[in-house]
């Protein structure tokens, strides 16, 4: 029960949120803000995974597309962009039931939903970059991006290899 208390609390504080503001500009605090909302985390590590269940040639487009559009987006950020934290809660839901359901989309509604979802990612992180280092906290965010879907896509081929594993012993 206090295990549960202690997650309940630590999920509503205000370091678990998407967009604390509290980030000093620079490449580290860049690097760190993905890892700081659980929003973007979790879409993260679904779009590797859902990358991980493509054929192996493609398996790099998806998150490409990601790290691009979300680029695009948060260059674009200061535009109005309507409904940007639904369209990044939604972007979990997405993302989560693909990478669950492992339905081969055809690669172009499979990019586009990427594209579209990543460009709201990147407005919302663009509310958060600093005026003191805007480009180095860009690449950052844009570094642990990748790795975070890199991430994602090992968790999902080491789980294939182990249960391939599994059933031929």
């Amino acid at each position: 029960m206090k295990k549960t208390i202690a997650l309940l609390l630590l999920a509503t504080s205000s370091a678990a949120l998407a967009h604390p503001g509290d980030h000093a500009g620079g490449v580290l605090h860049g690097f760190a803000h993905p890892f700081a909302g659980l929003d973007h985390l979790l879409a993260l590590l679904a779009v590797g995974i859902w990358a991980a269940r493509l054929p192996p040639a493609a398996r790099w487009q998806l998150p490409a597309v990601f790290v691009c559009f979300m680029a695009i987006g948060a260059m674009l950020g200061g535009l109005a962009l309507p409904f940007v934290e639904p369209m990044v809660a939604l972007s979990v839901l997405v993302f989560g039931l693909a990478a669950t359901l492992a339905k081969r989309l055809p690669l172009s509604v499979g990019g586009g939903t990427v594209a579209l979802f990543a460009l709201y990612h990147g407005h919302a992180h663009f509310t958060e970059m600093p005026d003191t280092s805007p480009a180095g906290f860009l690449a950052g965010m844009l570094l642990a991006t990748a790795l975070l879907q890199l991430v994602g896509a090992l968790l999902a081929l080491a789980a294939f290899l182990r249960a391939r594993s599994f059933r031929a012993g």
